[in-house]
């Protein structure tokens, strides 16, 4: 588990994550990473358990896996405290609140509505 925290794209994702549930689009978008990065990250975190998914339609949202916070609780310090003193997951919070407050979505980004609206992020 400690493995799988121990990259800092790994460490953005689940920075995220805590804000809630996202989809592998929004996750690429807000972090700056190509689908390739993103996936073989999501998929170290999920095979670690920290982390869990869904699929809806074309869409693959991925969440924190709570389970793992109750029995793991240093998991939880870590996505909490220490990812709030790292100055890229700041900067990926930031992104994230704009993204959110533009009131964007997967299908948004699919059809290029993000670059339309003059790189928001």
């Amino acid at each position: 588990m400690i493995k799988a925290m121990a990259d800092e794209t790994r460490l953005r994702i689940l920075n995220i994550l805590k804000e809630g549930e996202m989809c592998v689009c929004e996750i690429e978008t807000i972090l700056d990473v190509n689908q390739s990065n993103a996936s073989r990250h999501l998929n170290k975190l999920s095979n670690a358990g920290i982390i869990e998914y869904k699929k809806a339609a074309k869409y693959v949202y991925y969440k924190i896996n709570d389970d793992i916070l109750c029995e793991y609780p240093f998991v939880s310090e870590i996505i909490k405290c220490h990812t709030a003193k790292l100055k890229q997951c700041m900067i990926d919070i930031e992104r994230l609140g704009k993204y959110k407050a533009a009131g964007l979505t997967c299908d948004d980004i699919s059809n290029g509505k993000l670059k339309k609206a003059g790189g928001l992020l």
